[in-house]
């Protein structure tokens, strides 16, 4: 699919957006007999609680926009339930509201598109570029903060900044601990998904569970110590590029104090792109904290043959060899988890495996609720 035919699908809204890849999950739309634009989430007449706010772009709800809702909220533990539509907006949920949960009224995160297409080099109207960190459609700051079949977009294209080197731009930024996503879907192409912290002190804890992520160069990247499980992770087919790389799934920046960065497990990686014309990985070492230490560990996953198995990291810089680096593998499978250089491909050892977990990585915290955890349906 080409980049424009991709930006229509995004722009089309609800009924025909987010076309785009597989989904993470089978819609349940309408699985529990209910119906109206908010489902079985109750309604501005019929609310779930006194701190549920209702978002509908047509009006139908107590905001026509998220940002409004989430605007319009004090304090912690608000829910917002999002009717169908394509919300093209910037949103920013600050530190202070804790505990929000964001929930995609169809069950179906095609159906929910949070999207706007900043990149780092568009300017800000004082002229200024935004940034990476700047160009993020959705910025979470807030610790404890839960969404549910959401899609998270940035439809910027390459080709609208023409020999702009800022092409990075952030669906989502997410820097709270306790930061749980079930069931969303990540799209952009340049740094899409960028799990971060605060600050460098802060271990920042974040989970996500059957999600759909899509990319091409560094697309799952940040100093978070963040879980990828039952993940799908697809790679796009670059038309601006003639031969590989075309880029890198993951490009973590672990603090060194962190013993944990990156888990993805039970995940797969398919591609658009032709055979082995992505990396897997390489080590981002920001010039903010040059003495990062990547973590990246991947376990029990299907890497597909896009993935480059004879060099499957790479260098972002010299002066940080990907070798120098935390990262390893552990029983993937896959035409991508090929070893034919063995010593390219880092493997853990059975006791070594036995803290790469969800549980080791998240300290005690367990995501969801008892009634609403993550499941395979």
């Amino acid at each position: 699919m080409s980049p424009l035919s991709r930006r229509a699908l995004l722009t089309a809204g609800a009924g025909a957006a987010l076309s785009l890849g597989p989904t993470a999950a089978p819609a349940v739309a309408g699985s529990h007999g209910s119906s109206g634009p908010f489902g079985r989430f109750g309604s501005p007449a019929a609310r779930l609680n006194a701190r549920t706010l209702y978002v509908h772009p047509g009006g139908l709800g107590d905001h026509a926009s998220v940002q409004g809702a989430v605007s319009a909220t004090s304090g912690s533990g608000w829910t917002l339930v999002l009717a169908p539509g394509t919300y093209r907006e910037t949103v920013s949920v600050g530190a202070a509201s804790t505990g929000m949960t964001w929930i995609g009224a169809s069950e179906n995160p095609r159906d929910v598109v949070v999207v706007y297409d900043n990149a780092a080099g568009t300017t800000r109207p004082d002229g200024t570029p935004y940034g990476t960190s700047g160009s993020a459609t959705t910025t979470v700051q807030a610790d404890g903060f839960t969404a549910r079949w959401i899609t998270f977009a940035n439809d910027f294209l390459r080709t609208d900044l023409p020999g702009n080197p800022g092409t990075q731009a952030v669906a989502l930024k997410v820097q709270g601990d306790r930061s749980a996503f079930f069931h969303c879907r990540f799209l952009g192409h340049q740094d899409t998904l960028y799990a971060d912290s605060m600050v460098m002190t802060a271990v920042a804890r974040q989970y996500f569970a059957h999600c759909y992520v899509e990319g091409d160069v560094d697309f799952v990247f940040g100093r978070a110590r963040a879980v990828f499980e039952h993940c799908h992770f697809r790679t796009l087919l670059r038309t601006d590029l003639a031969s590989a790389p075309h880029g890198f799934v993951f490009a973590p920046s672990t603090v060194r104090a962190n013993p944990y960065g990156f888990l993805a497990t039970r995940c797969r990686v398919t591609s658009e792109a032709p055979d082995g014309y992505y990396k897997l990985a390489r080590p981002w070492v920001p010039s903010s904290d040059t003495t990062a230490w990547p973590s990246l560990v991947v376990r029990g996953s299907v890497l597909g043959p896009g993935i480059d198995a004879v060099a499957p990291y790479a260098n972002m810089r010299d002066a940080y060899p990907w070798q120098a680096q935390r990262f390893a593998e552990y029983r993937n499978t896959g035409p991508g988890a090929a070893a034919p250089v063995p010593e390219n491909r880092p493997q853990l050892g059975p006791a070594e495996a036995g803290s790469a977990t969800r549980s080791t990585y998240l300290d005690g915290w367990l995501p969801g609720a008892r009634s609403d955890r993550p499941s395979d349906r």
